[in-house]
């Protein structure tokens, strides 16, 4: 198993979120972030403009199955990209374990 967190932007989640169900990958949790990264967002309040380190994403985090985990690399790639700087990023690491609670289900079963 493995866990996968992408870091997006948040106009684009609405299509990822859509192209994950499409794939069956149907429980995922998100929250909304703040980071630093290479990409300057600049703001103009009453015609004077300002730049600001700090870049609103939203992160998405899942765990996966083996066999699942290139499919779903390709549509969050697919779904996320613009072609501009400030695209985000995604992480892939292994998952020892997994548990459902309420069934006590281990394993990949936990997962479905």
């Amino acid at each position: 198993m493995k866990k996968i967190e992408a870091i997006i932007r948040k106009s684009r989640f609405d299509e990822v979120k859509k192209a994950l169900h499409e794939t069956e990958v149907n429980f995922f949790s998100y929250w909304d972030v703040t980071g630093v990264g290479n990409e300057k967002q600049g703001h103009v309040y009453r015609g004077v403009s300002y730049s600001t380190s700090d870049i609103q994403r939203r992160k998405i985090s899942l765990v996966v199955s083996d066999h699942n985990v290139e499919s779903t690399v390709e549509t969050i790639l697919k779904a996320a990209h613009t072609g501009s700087v400030g695209d985000g990023k995604i992480f892939v690491t292994p998952v020892d374990e997994a548990y459902r609670i309420r069934t006590k289900e281990k394993g990949t079963d936990s997962l479905s």
